[in-house]
């Protein structure tokens, strides 16, 4: 009976459990490798988790003035204190992650796009246009982030929108400039020219012979934007040129607390810079678990 059984089992079921127990045996020495990594999405997926699911972790409104609470000390009915509008600091955090991944991920990603197209079609066309381009992102990489993204958002005003045009323009020259250089190897490649006998046009040549192949470099400039993005945002609010009261940012909370009451009531100022600090710590630590199993050099050591 028990031979009948085990001949009747369907042998697509033995090669998914194979399958699942690959992938998993995979992920624990992927964490064993690379524990702080491992580290490193633990924070980020703990940001995700705050930030989707703000509204049933609590049910405080982070807008609402209650004068009565004003800098009440952390304790059971503000369980990390309240700031000088009587607010839950703990419920300005959760929904604070919100504003911190918003931003984030939309610089990221709009700038590690565009320096993307930018980087792939510098290397392909080459010539004027490769010079005319690599010369505009000199003059762009020349300005620190913070300098470039203050002029930006002084010209433009503030605002979260604002906010992310100001943090976008300074990621895309910096993708463009290293996805180049990956771009420039591609373009020597036999299968381009292969491409190019064939009669492809060239937005099909860039699209689908040259951008999979810079995918590696380009992910670990997107995931090192992400916690880039995060902090200067948070920067700028704190000089009054970000986001506005009374959305929750990270920030704009430290904005009022950092030294008028940094005596009088120190917690106003302490959690959201330890949130800034884990979130960007979070995002370098997964952006550098990102590289080094991206980049063959470091994955083979």
């Amino acid at each position: 009976m028990v031979d009948v059984i085990q001949a009747t089992k369907d042998p697509v079921l033995d090669e998914d459990e194979k399958a699942n127990k690959s992938r998993v045996k995979k992920a624990f020495t992927l964490l064993r490798k690379q524990p702080l990594g491992a580290a490193g999405v633990a924070i980020v997926i703990a940001m995700i988790f705050m930030a989707v699911f703000a509204q049933f972790i609590t049910t405080i409104d982070p807008e609402v003035n209650d004068l009565e609470f004003m800098l009440t000390a952390p304790g059971e009915k503000f369980f990390l204190g309240s700031d000088q509008f009587g607010r839950d600091l703990l419920t300005r955090i959760i929904f604070g992650a919100r504003t911190a991944l918003f931003v984030g991920f939309t610089c990221a990603i709009i700038g590690s796009c565009l320096g993307l197209v930018l980087g792939v079609s510098s290397a392909y066309f080459g010539g004027l246009f490769d010079l005319i381009a690599q010369r505009i992102v000199d003059v762009i990489m020349a300005f620190p982030l913070i300098i470039l993204a203050l002029a930006v958002v002084s010209i433009l005003g503030g605002g979260i929108e604002n906010v992310i045009i100001a943090i976008t323009i300074p990621f895309i020259p910096q993708c463009a400039r290293v996805v180049r250089s990956s771009a420039l190897a591609i373009r020597e490649i036999p299968y381009i020219d292969a491409a190019r006998a064939l009669g492809y046009s060239h937005t099909r040549i860039i699209l689908r012979h040259m951008v999979p192949n810079v995918m590696a470099p380009f992910l670990i400039m997107l995931t090192s934007f992400l916690g880039q993005a995060i902090l200067l945002e948070a920067s700028l609010s704190y000089l009054g040129l970000g986001v506005q009261e009374p959305t929750p940012a990270w920030g704009l909370m430290l904005q009022g607390g950092a030294e008028e009451f940094a005596e009088s009531a120190p917690w106003v100022a302490i959690w959201p810079g330890i949130a800034i600090s884990l979130a960007v710590f979070g995002f370098n630590l997964f952006g550098d678990a990102v590289r080094d199993t991206l980049d063959p050099k470091l994955r083979s050591q």
